[in-house]
This record gives C-alpha cells, structure tokens and sequence, in this order.
C-alpha cells in the first residue's frame, strides 16, 4: 500500500441548527499515522470522523482528503433498510471494494467489445489500460483476500457462526458492533476511521484488535475511551473540547504528560493571581493606614513647609489607594481559576468514629465493624460465595455478560430482594448504576436536578456544583433532555461528590468518561477510605486493580469463586482478619480516612435504612443451621463522593460574582 494519503481541515466549522459542534478547526493528518480522538461524550468525536469520511460537509473552512487506497469507517451504527441481512450490512462496510469490482467487472465487458466483438487499436489500448489501473487498485487493497480476512476476523471476534443470510435487525448491539469491526478491517482501506472501535470486545477479541491494527500498513484514526488500548498503539492524540481540536504527540503517555504540565501552568497562574491580589490588598490598608494618620486640619491651614509635607503626603497616600483599588477590580474582573481538585471519595461516618475513639484516648482504633456482609445468597439460580467487606475493603466481580454481575450489585444495593439468604449494610450506600436512570421532566434544567438531588438552594448548588470542575457555568442551565450520555454520566459523580457514605457500588463507572477523569476516578477508589464492590470491563482499571475478585460463572456454568491477591499486606490493627469459619477480604486497603476538616459539606439524605435484607431464605451458619443476624437499626450517614476545597485566599471586596465566572477551572 502506497504512502500518499493526506487530510487538511482549514476553519472548518460544523453546526447542527443552533449548535455549533466545530469552530475552526485546523488539522493535519500524515501517512501512517495512529491518531486517537479523545473528549467528552458529545464534544464531537463522531462528527469530526464523519467530517473526515467525507459524509459531512463543512459549513465554513475547507476540507481535502486524498486517499488513493481507500477509506472504510466503523460507525456505531448503519442506514440500512429494515430487512437488511448480515451479507448486506457487510456489503455497505465494503461499500469501496465491490464499487471497484462492478468497475473491474464493467472493464472486463468493454474489452470484449459490443456483441462479443473484440475491440482493436486505439480503443483497445485505452480500454487495457483502464481495466489494468482498475486491478492495480484493486490488489494494492488485496481485495482478493478480503473474504479470508473477514472470516478470520468474525471468528476471532466470537461472531464467525452468524448466518450471513439472518436479518440485522435481529442481531445484538454487540454482535452488530463486532460484524461491522471485523469488515472495516478485512477491507484494507489506507485510512481506518473507528468509532470506539473497543466497545462490547472481550479480552480475547481486545488483544485481536489491537495486534490486526499493529499489522495494518495504513493511516487509523479512532475515537475512544479505552485507555489501554489508548497506551498501546496511538502515536498522537486528538483531544476534541470547547469546539476545539489541539494535537498531543509521543502517544498517550505524551498526551498525559502535557495535561500534567498544562494543570501545573494553571496552578502557578492561579498563585500568581493570587499572590498579585494579597500585595495590593496589603497597599490598600497600609496607605489607609497612612491616610488616617494625617492631621485632617492644621493649626494654620496652608500655611509652611509642614502644611505643603502633608498634602504631599495626603496626595501620595490617595493615589497609591486609588491604584490599589483600580488593580484590584481588575484582578477581579479577570479571575484565575485554579485547577480542579482531583476527585477524592470520602467516608464521613468511619471519620466521625475515628475521630471519637481518638478524643476517648483509646490505646488503639477498635476491630473495623464489617459495612456488608452475604451470606446464603444466590444470583440467577447460581449460590454466590458467602464474604465480608469492611473499610477499605475492595471486590471487583468479573464474568462473562449475563453472568448476573449487575444484578448482584443490585441486589447489594437493595434494588432488588435476595432470591435466597441475606445481604447486611452498615451506613450509607452510594450507588452508581451501569445506565442512567430515566428523566422526569427533560425539560428540567441540569443544576436545578442537581439542587433536588442535594436538597438546597439554587444559587448554593450551582456553586458547588462549579467548585467540583465537571460542568461549564454555560451548561448549567442545559435542560436534562438535551444531556449526552457522558453529561449525565458527570451529573450523577457530582451527585455523588456532594455526599459521604460507607459502601460504594459502582457499575461500570467509566461508561462515557473522558481518560483523564477515569485517572481521577481510578485514584479516588483507591484512596477512599470505605469499602468499594466494582464491575468495569476498563482492561487498564481491572489490570490495576488491588483487592479480592469474585468471579460470577452464570447459568449453568462454573460455580462462582471468591479469590484473593497472590501477595495480600498485613491486615491493619484497625481491620483484624476475620474469625474461623467466615471469608473476609481485607487486601488492596487504602489508607485511613484523613483527618475532619472544618469544610466537610452537611450530609444529605441517605441511601435507605442499614440491616438485614432477608431474600427466600435464611442465612445459614457453618454447620448448616438457620441463624439471625443481629440487626443494626441505625440511621445511616448520606452517601457520597466529594471533592476537595477549592483555591484559598482573601477575597477582596466585590469578588463574589468573579469567583463564580472564574469557576473552579473545568477539564476542558
């Protein structure tokens, strides 16, 4: 395959009615390149592929592509008519090889002339040539092989015994994705373009991918979330935000790199800010003080050399304060944000006990309570390992899809009633669920959803819902209808970061996060000082994850098994193993919870009452007996997830407003 493709984007810009999705935008993309497309849901990673496929049209700015070998796009989705088979749907993916073989096979025709007649001469010469171009293209893409590539490719992707002749509305959304992956690939196009080409892949099926695109001699551009698959093979990125696209080489790591050094530019610009503000605060009241300290009346009022020093020194004093004051309505007017705080979950009951056991002067912290307990409980017909987790606990439940891991945490959660034996929790549940829940009022705007979630004013929650750095102050008053998935998605973090609790549940909390707030994420759980239960397909969360895994079999398959870490650290003197007869898992511990602090936020609400949630069953003890737990009844601490405070600092006169529009510094 020749090296000549070449893509420019010059202002371009893209709107869709009112909104506008890309403001010029310049871009560059060279031979061979692998480029990864990263930003929030709804920046507009897919348009900018569709803008680059050629399927949309810039309102302003100039596109051109050149792409001898060919393009072939992984979209989400296809527009196909509602009878479509698997064969068709892979005839649109190949939409460019078999538009080359009606033209190789319309060339073959023409050399045989009208009738059958042979054609001579000039017209001869003209007609070779075109059909001798036609297989050059055609075998630079090694179409012949397409067939062989493409089963290969189904197979790996577990879909290769799909009957070609099923209707495609009849397939899953994953079986879907994978058909329309393994075709974009078998074509050989020069240039890939993926729309989160990880989605819905296995183990098995990631590591194809990736190894099929290593071999791949042409241009790819992908959009996607998935940070391993992101470290392993980009050689730029492409980060799309505030309609916006700026490129980061040297890879993933490079890209991560530059957001470290850009967040350390917005600290020190933020300090510097600050430092500039103390200084001239510090002039105003010393040239106050001096002010007040001249004679306002003299004994002979202009009068000598004393009277002149004194209006000189009144003068002076005067327009040093009005210098003061004018530099700071401007610092005011043009506030520094400071960067984010970086995600940090907190457990404000274990804190509180703590805090107690301290002020009594207790020798040592007591046996950690357990926050949840299981016993006899079963999943989709299938007994699930009896466990406990206590502060900073960690289980992350792996299985196959269907193999019930979301309806486990469900029934954790208190969602659903155990089919069989029990499920105990002690304090707050913070709960975040695989999809969002379903709106109300679309129309309803996003801070005030965020107000009734925490229960207080408007103008309070719109600044703390800024302080936490997920949402623009343009965003707030976006309706809930009009969210994306990942906008959502950030609305129920911030819910959540505005709350204490003891157990997180998290299913599969990356879902239509930006990479870098995964980071965040990912380092949050593993500080947080409560327990924590975790389903993710993120290959790069679960490859570091440090705790105990409960491995989910499903129907009919392997019994579910409850494994710890190779090399587990001592147990705490907070969190002593647990007694005979009883699996406790007390590995991947974070650290314990920090000291109170006087800006703990007021807990609010909670996550349901704390005990015994009995199912059809009794919990059993180990010799097989029925056994009462003893029920705790108290009133459980809220839940949450918080961040920590924002930049400190005096605030001048009139700030207020400045520090609203200056926000907290949002990601993007």
């Amino acid at each position: 395959m020749t090296a000549r493709i070449h893509l420019s984007l010059r202002g371009a810009s893209l709107r869709f009615a009112e909104h506008l999705v890309l403001d010029r935008v310049d871009l560059e993309l060279g031979a061979g390149e692998r480029i990864a497309l990263v930003g929030d849901n709804g920046a507009g990673k897919t348009t900018l592929l569709r803008l680059i496929a050629g399927e949309l049209v810039p309102d302003a700015g100039e596109r051109t592509l050149v792409a001898p070998g060919g393009v072939s796009a992984l979209e989400q989705s296809l527009e196909l008519p509602d009878r479509a088979t698997v064969a068709e749907a892979i005839d649109a993916c190949w939409r460019e090889l078999r538009e080359l073989e009606a033209e190789i096979a319309e060339a073959g025709a023409e050399l045989a002339g009208p009738g059958g007649v042979g054609l001579d001469g000039p017209q001869l010469d003209a007609a070779l040539a075109r059909y001798a171009a036609l297989v050059d293209r055609y075998e630079a893409r090694d179409g012949y092989g397409a067939p062989a590539r493409l089963d290969a490719g189904l197979a790996a992707l577990g879909v290769g015994d799909v009957d070609r002749s099923r209707e495609w509305r009849t397939l899953s959304g994953g079986e879907r994705a994978r058909i329309v992956l393994a075709a974009a690939l078998a074509s050989n196009a020069e240039l890939l373009l993926l729309d989160e080409p990880t989605n819905d892949l296995d183990d098995d099926a990631w590591d194809w991918l990736v190894a099929a695109l290593a071999r791949h001699r042409g241009t790819v551009v992908a959009a996607s979330h998935d940070r391993a698959f992101l470290a392993r093979w980009t050689s730029a990125i492409w980060e799309l935000a505030d309609r916006g696209v700026t490129r980061y080489g040297d890879g993933y790591a490079g890209y991560l790199a530059a957001k470290a050094a850009e967040r350390e530019r917005r600290r020190l610009a933020h300090e510097a800010w600050l430092a500039e503000r103390e200084r001239h605060l510090a002039l105003l009241e010393a040239n106050a003080g001096r002010l007040a300290a001249i004679p306002r009346k003299l004994d002979k009022p202009g009068m000598g050399a004393g009277a002149f020093r004194a209006r000189g020194r009144d003068h002076g004093a005067m327009g040093r304060i009005r210098n003061a004051k004018e530099r700071l309505a401007r610092l005011a007017a043009e506030p520094v944000a400071p960067p984010p705080e970086p995600l940090r979950f907190t457990a404000g009951a274990l804190r509180a006990r703590a805090d107690a056991s301290a002020e009594q002067g207790a020798p040592s912290a007591p046996p950690a309570a357990p926050i949840l307990r299981v016993a006899g409980l079963t999943v989709l017909g299938e007994p699930v390992p009896d466990f406990e987790l206590g502060p900073g606990d960690r289980l992350l439940v792996t299985g196959p899809n269907g193999a019930g891991k979301t309806t486990l945490l469900r029934t954790l959660a208190g969602e659903l009633p155990a089919a069989a034996g029990g499920v105990a929790r002690r304090g707050a549940v913070g709960w975040l669920r695989q999809q969002a829940g379903r709106i109300d009022d679309p129309r309803r705007p996003l801070v005030e959803a965020y107000a009734a979630g925490l229960r207080e004013g408007r103008d309070a929650a719109a600044e703390r819902l800024l302080a936490l750095g997920l949402f623009h102050e343009s965003e707030l008053e976006r309706p809930l209808g009009g969210l994306s998935y990942g906008q959502r998605r950030r609305l129920e973090l911030a819910l959540l970061a505005s709350r204490d609790f003891e157990l997180l549940l998290l299913d599969e909390p990356t879902n239509h996060l930006a990479p870098l707030l995964v980071d965040e994420l990912e380092a949050a759980v593993a500080g947080f000082a409560g327990a924590v239960v975790l389903v993710t397909h993120d290959r790069r969360l679960r490859e570091r994850f440090r705790g105990a895994r409960l491995e989910l079999g499903g129907r009919g398959a392997l019994p579910a098994r409850l494994t710890h870490p190779l090399h587990p650290p001592p147990p705490s003197p907070a969190s002593p193993p647990a007694p005979p007869g009883k699996t406790s898992v007390f590995a991947g511990r974070a650290a314990p919870a920090p000291a109170k602090s006087d800006d703990t936020p007021e807990r609010v609400g909670g996550a349901g009452r704390s005990g015994w949630v009995g199912g059809a069953g009794r919990a059993r003890d180990g010799a097989g007996r029925a056994r009462s737990p003893r029920l705790s009844r108290t009133r459980p601490p809220a839940p949450g997830l918080r961040r920590g405070r924002p930049g400190a600092g005096r605030s001048p006169p009139g700030s207020a407003p400045a520090a609203r529009r200056g926000r907290t510094g949002s990601r993007r």
